[in-house]
């Protein structure tokens, strides 16, 4: 989140006598919106008594007499809607009662909390109210208030619904929280039951105690509209103000990147003006807003991953389409990518130049030229003669490159062929071939492909840059990527793997190797078929919204190029991370082994992925035969 963004801040109210005037209050305080009871907290009230069928009922032999619902009280449940304007009632978000019971053992209250939710949810429809805020989940038996909350779901009603969940329910350790204790689970059960459905979305209420960081990272993949912050935990400092705890006080900034809203909550109406100071509670927003101001500024990576973040990508083609002159110019911003390039060019050159008086270099992929310009620097600084060919098979980028070699005057050494290097019949072999045909998987843009065909016009001693590259999969938790690709309501969108700069997501374990691929690859008949098997160990509880796919690339020796986050270049933003979806979510307990299948298929004229899971709950495989997505050859 950076900086400039506006932060979403609302003041939560227990009992307003006044609504007009605490929402005037709210907005001199600077509150973005007001969460308040859509009815009286203490207006504890009964929709209805169940009594005894009449006497005659009892001695008939007809079938049982169903009890009379008699009507308890008549007058009106809340304040009139004609207080607001519908403008005003747009600011407000809508408490449900909390005190109903809808998943109580005790049918009539049960049954009568039912009535109560469902005349609350009717007035709030009719209010056309920004938000409801649900009763606060109290523990993992809530299947009958996910019945009821589900049916005002797919009633139709516009309605966005938060679900305030308490961060901590008990003082029990965090190595002893089972599925009853874990607030966590109480949420995945309610949004399982409620089909995953997009209008709601939980609101994490912070606690006194925090849970363990291990713990909390489970709510990195969530849909976290909202945070609540009960006035009791500010503490006060020196000066007077309020602030949080250093715990407390991180917790709330890390969340800031995901552009949650915050929530004070303050209690009673009336009783800040009642201390005189009508600025009371805006010092507990103006301390959220100073926390956000204090946040590092953006550096010149996440200024340009910003409008990426959780944005699906569809892989680029390159083999099949011809790439863009904006898609090259943003690869050419890479501060680091062509440095470490021509570093390792530089190390080649210096490592040959001993033995022979000048190289045969060929950049494979020429583009427009970076990787030429790197290479005649490399060998520049190495103070060596080098014979360059750029080999590039887009006949848009052959043009940029002829005028640069007019403009630049590069002269006889170095060649533009305009051909794909899979055809293309070289006047001589090479001594160092370098590319950058590498996608955000490694293989995905059949680098193991082109290189192979281009192994015809390289001498048996060459050098690649790279020389070997390996593609890591990990499982990932992600409401957010999932629900991105369930809006296209098609099976196809979850068999295609997706470049995305994850953001909303957690990663359940350690990235692991997958696929590896070396060059020059001399192997008689050699075969880009993979098969791999991964197992992971989940830490804590989450649901499995699919995988996620990094790659770490030698270019020469110990200079490296890579996005798994272990060994990550820092600066580069060539490439994102691939998403592999799965096609529903899986929950995986704490200590289960999550057990990964994927495949690479080589056709004869197309490349595609299958990929499945093996357990805890096995999933059908996905993308078979590369009927969804495939790369064409």
């Amino acid at each position: 989140m950076s900086n400039s963004q506006h932060l979403y801040c609302g003041l939560m109210v227990d009992c307003v006598p006044d609504l007009l005037a605490e929402l005037t209050f709210a907005r001199q305080s600077g509150f973005d919106f007001l969460v308040t009871p859509l009815a009286h907290p203490r207006y504890k009230r009964a929709l209805y008594q169940i009594e005894a069928p009449p006497s005659s009922a009892k001695n008939s032999a007809s079938p049982t007499v169903p009890p009379v619902v008699v009507p308890v009280r008549t007058d009106p449940f809340t304040r009139s809607d004609m207080i607001l304007s519908s403008g005003d009632w747009s600011t407000i978000v809508g408490m449900v009662s909390n005190w109903i019971e809808l998943d109580s053992p005790v049918p009539a209250i049960r049954r009568n909390s039912e009535l109560v939710y469902k005349q609350e949810m009717s007035w709030a429809s009719h209010l056309s109210l920004s938000a409801v805020l649900l009763p606060i989940l109290r523990s993992y038996d809530c299947v009958n208030f996910s019945k009821c909350l589900n049916q005002t779901l797919s009633s139709g009603a516009h309605l966005h619904f938060w679900l305030p969940i308490p961060l901590t329910s008990s003082s029990t350790d965090d190595d002893e929280v089972t599925r009853e204790d874990d607030p966590w689970e109480w949420w995945n059960r309610m949004r399982v039951l409620c089909d995953h459905n997009l209008n709601l979305s939980p609101v994490l209420e912070l606690t006194e105690n925090l849970p363990s960081h291990r713990r909390m990272l489970q709510w990195l993949g969530e849909p976290i509209k909202a945070i609540i912050i009960p006035a009791e935990l500010f503490m006060t400092n020196k000066k007077g103000f309020p602030v949080l705890s250093t715990p407390h006080r991180e917790f709330v900034q890390s969340f800031f990147k995901f552009n949650v809203e915050f929530v004070i909550r303050g209690g009673n109406s009336g009783q800040w003006e009642n201390d005189g100071n009508s600025n009371n509670m805006s010092q507990y927003k103006d301390y959220i807003h100073w926390l956000q101001r204090r946040a590092p500024q953006p550096t010149e990576q996440e200024s340009f991953e910003q409008p990426y973040l959780d944005y699906l990508q569809v892989p680029l083609q390159p083999l099949m389409d011809n790439l863009e002159s904006q898609t090259y110019e943003v690869f050419e911003r890479d501060p680091i990518k062509y440095k470490n390039y021509e570093e390792a060019v530089y190390l080649a050159l210096m490592d040959r130049k001993k033995d022979v008086s000048s190289l045969v270099v060929m950049v494979l992929g020429a583009g427009r030229g970076p990787l030429v310009r790197a290479s005649l620097q490399a060998a520049k600084r190495a103070e060596f003669p080098i014979k360059l060919y750029a080999v590039e098979k887009n006949p848009n980028a052959v043009v940029t490159l002829k005028n640069m070699h007019h403009d630049l005057k590069w002269g006889e050494d170095v060649v533009i062929v305009d051909s794909d290097m899979r055809v293309w019949d070289a006047p001589e072999k090479a001594d160092i071939v370098v590319s950058e045909l590498l996608g955000s998987f490694g293989d995905n843009e059949l680098s193991p492909e082109c290189l192979d065909g281009a192994q015809k016009f390289i001498k048996e001693t060459a050098i690649s840059i790279p020389c070997e590259y390996t593609s890591y999969l990990a499982p990932i938790s992600s409401s957010k990527l999932y629900n991105e690709v369930k809006s296209f309501n098609q099976q196809s969108h979850f068999e295609t793997a997706y470049v995305v700069k994850v953001h909303n997501v957690h990663q359940l374990a350690e990235s692991k190797e997958c696929f590896t691929f070396k060059h020059p690859n001399w192997t008689i008949n050699f075969d880009n078929n993979r098969y791999r098997i991964l197992h992971f160990e989940a830490e804590e509880s989450s649901t499995l919204h699919g995988l996620v796919g990094y790659f770490d690339a030698t270019l020469y020796k110990d200079v490296h190029i890579s996005i798994n986050p272990a060994s990550f270049s820092v600066g580069m933003f060539s490439w994102f991370p691939l998403y592999f979806p799965f096609r529903h979510p899986v929950y995986v307990g704490k200590g289960s082994d999550i057990e990964v299948h994927m495949w690479r298929h080589v056709g004869t004229k197309k490349v595609w992925y299958e990929w499945c899971l093996g357990g805890p709950t096995p999933t059908p495989i996905h993308n078979v035969n590369g009927r969804s997505y495939w790369i064409g050859l």
